[in-house]
């Protein structure tokens, strides 16, 4: 039985010395693959991040020019309101101290409580 037991070590270790060469040439593609691999995520990730930035850049961008719009709007409207409170002043003198003599009234109400 001892005969049998050695007999199947050894071919066990011929078929490990014939594979062996296979097997170090599956391990050295595996190691250039994952490498080749590591070299695509790294520029992927480069990739990636670039143009997140520039399209957030662009949002920025565009928000700046939106809100520069807006304020310009508010200030045209202010314009506006200002000059027709001062038309209105200039037409009605009286009515316009009797409307702010009113609010002024009302604030000082409001402000009591």
């Amino acid at each position: 039985m001892a005969a049998a037991g050695s007999k199947s070590t050894r071919t066990d270790n011929e078929a490990g010395a014939r594979l062996n060469p296979d097997l170090d040439a599956d391990i050295r593609q595996l190691r250039a693959d994952i490498a080749k691999l590591t070299e695509q995520l790294n520029t992927t990730k480069e990739h990636s991040y670039n143009t997140a930035r520039r399209v957030a850049k662009e949002g920025v961008e565009q928000l700046k020019v939106h809100g520069e719009a807006a304020v310009e709007g508010l200030r045209s409207n202010a314009r506006d309101l200002e000059a027709q409170l001062l038309e209105t002043v200039r037409e009605k003198p009286v009515t316009s101290l009797a409307i702010a003599a009113g609010v002024g009234f009302l604030f000082a109400m409001m402000s009591r409580r």
